[in-house]
């Protein structure tokens, strides 16, 4: 199943970027600082939905209007105070199909998993506006992503479709973590 393969191939870009991420987030000390942070996330998933609108219709995805997307950024943004006019220049994967669609998308919505921890170390720091985003689909967050594993893996009807979809997935966690430019990672 493709879900099984993507996690698997795609799990060293994932913790590569997950730890950038994390850098990021415990380096927040204010609105300002989150709301720089949400700018970042807002360049990249903006440009990857752009990319992949012309191949997620909803006879892929039926309920893909329904889904989170980055103007849920763009309000928590709004929010805090600020705007989206100074943003970080981002490089996307190449999207040209469905599949590779789908592997950028399996970046996206898998972050929501992880929303509900950012809210709670977000409040650590003080920060508990803006976090509509982070708040993913609240108890529906498990079933929103049953629905998408279902799509993914009924999609990738073959081998050369799960490559694609892999490569795109990759991309776009590798990619994202170049949005956070000068963050070290180590070990």
């Amino acid at each position: 199943m493709l879900s099984t393969n993507i996690k698997e191939a795609t799990k060293e870009a994932h913790q590569q970027l997950e730890k950038k991420v994390v850098l990021k987030l415990k380096s927040i000390r204010s609105n300002a600082d989150y709301a720089d942070v949400l700018k970042h996330f807002y360049a990249y998933f903006n440009a990857v939905e752009q990319a992949i609108k012309p191949y997620i219709t909803t006879a892929v995805l039926p309920d893909y209007a329904d889904r989170r997307h980055s103007g849920y950024l763009k309000a928590d943004i709004e929010e805090l105070g600020t705007d989206t006019s100074e943003l970080p220049a981002v490089t996307i994967p190449q999207i040209s199909s469905v599949a590779e669609a789908l592997g950028a998308l399996y970046v996206m919505e898998g972050s929501i998993m992880g929303g509900s921890i950012i809210v709670q170390m977000l409040a650590k720091y003080g920060v508990t506006k803006g976090i509509s985003f982070f708040s993913g689909y609240g108890e529906a967050t498990g079933q929103m992503w049953g629905k998408f594993i279902a799509v993914l893996n009924a999609q990738a009807e073959n081998n050369k479709q799960q490559i694609l979809a892999i490569k795109a997935a990759n991309e776009t966690f590798s990619n994202f973590g170049e949005v956070f430019g000068g963050v070290t990672v180590t070990g």
